[in-house]
């Protein structure tokens, strides 16, 4: 079988991201006990978009969204991911992802690397109409999950209150009424006790 050098590259990358299928996150799936992986957390990020857009600030090009929040975590293939809360490991998280995003990105074709790349920064810029509302999406699901887990990450982290709030305020950036939305559920965490307001 003759395969040309571009569709050969093609997949190969798409073999290598099916390694995201294999990095847990610290946050519950809601239906059930195991750990969420990074793939289902990008899938559920991108139906999230797709689904909540009419809630953004402003108009977003759905597509780049729905690209972003499915690029946004390959990095973690190599880099790993870092817990929300994990101040030390946010230290060099940024140095860790750029690398492991020009060597996953890298093995497309120029074209297609180059777009990756650039929907990736432009993610982590978070300058643009669609990097914030894509962040929104990015903050607002592990809060939801928590929420209907009875805040099982936050307590077994002891996550306080204050913490979340201060994690999760760029979601105002993309979307307002997502942002009360998301104080809602973190002070009716409060209110159910799965959320405390400092460390015990």
């Amino acid at each position: 079988m003759v395969v040309n050098e571009s569709l050969q590259s093609q997949i190969q990358f798409l073999i290598e991201i099916d390694k995201l299928k294999t990095i847990e996150r610290k946050t519950r799936i809601i239906h059930g006990d195991r750990l969420e992986n990074d793939a289902e957390h990008s899938w559920h990020l991108a139906m999230m978009a797709l689904i909540l857009q009419s809630h953004s600030n402003k108009e977003v090009d759905i597509l780049k969204v729905i690209k972003m929040l499915l690029v946004h975590d390959l990095v973690e293939i190599d880099a790993g991911d870092t817990f929300a809360y994990d101040t030390v490991g946010h230290a060099d998280k940024y140095d860790r992802e750029i690398k492991a995003a020009h060597r996953l990105f890298g093995i497309l074709p120029e074209e297609q690397a180059e777009e990756l790349l650039n929907l990736w920064l432009e993610f982590e810029a978070k300058e643009t109409n669609e990097a914030q509302f894509a962040s929104s999406m990015d903050r607002l699901q592990p809060l939801i999950h928590n929420h209907q887990n009875e805040g099982d990450t936050w307590q077994k982290y002891n996550i306080t209150s204050e913490q979340v709030l201060n994690r999760n305020r760029e979601i105002e950036n993309g979307s307002e009424t997502l942002w009360t939305y998301a104080q809602q559920i973190i002070q009716n965490s409060v209110d159910k006790g799965i959320l405390t307001k400092s460390k015990s």
